[in-house]
């Protein structure tokens, strides 16, 4: 695998929608919006980088993140909540596999979740703290179709 060094720091944030890439960037003495078309996958890759960039090495191992696409073959039954990240959350007991529909329209799942996890996640205050404090980056996980 061949490396490149790239600086991301004047990147400010980044958000997707309708096939474009939003990037809010520092230019000294103003901010600048610019979009590009890119898949969604570039976002979550994005958020992905961040992540690994400022999480200890601790908290990465043995943590796993994939983002390789499989079918959603297995019927989970899916809830509604309210929440800015996710549209609905699904657990199904009998294989530990917890599937998240996120407000973008992606649908990942997380394997070998625990009961206790998926409990905690439905009687948490905010799905999204939740989620990135406990399940993000702590799982395997797969994208799947956004086909439920």
């Amino acid at each position: 695998m061949k490396l490149s060094k790239i600086d991301l720091s004047n990147v400010l944030a980044v958000g997707h929608s309708n096939g474009q890439l939003g990037l809010l960037l520092d230019r000294g003495s103003e901010v600048e919006f610019i979009e590009i078309t890119a898949p969604e996958a570039a976002l979550h890759g994005l958020q992905m980088v961040d992540f690994i960039a400022n999480a200890d090495s601790a908290e990465l191992s043995p943590c796993i993140e994939s983002t390789e696409i499989a079918s959603s073959d297995e019927s989970i039954t899916m809830l509604p909540v309210t929440s800015a990240m996710a549209k609905s959350i699904g657990y199904s007991e009998e294989t530990e596999t917890l599937r998240i529909e996120f407000s973008s329209g992606a649908v990942y799942q997380y394997s070998d979740v625990e009961p206790g996890t998926w409990e905690s996640l439905q009687d948490s205050d905010s799905t999204g703290s939740f989620f990135n404090s406990e399940i993000k980056g702590c799982y395997s996980s797969q994208r799947v179709d956004d086909q439920l």
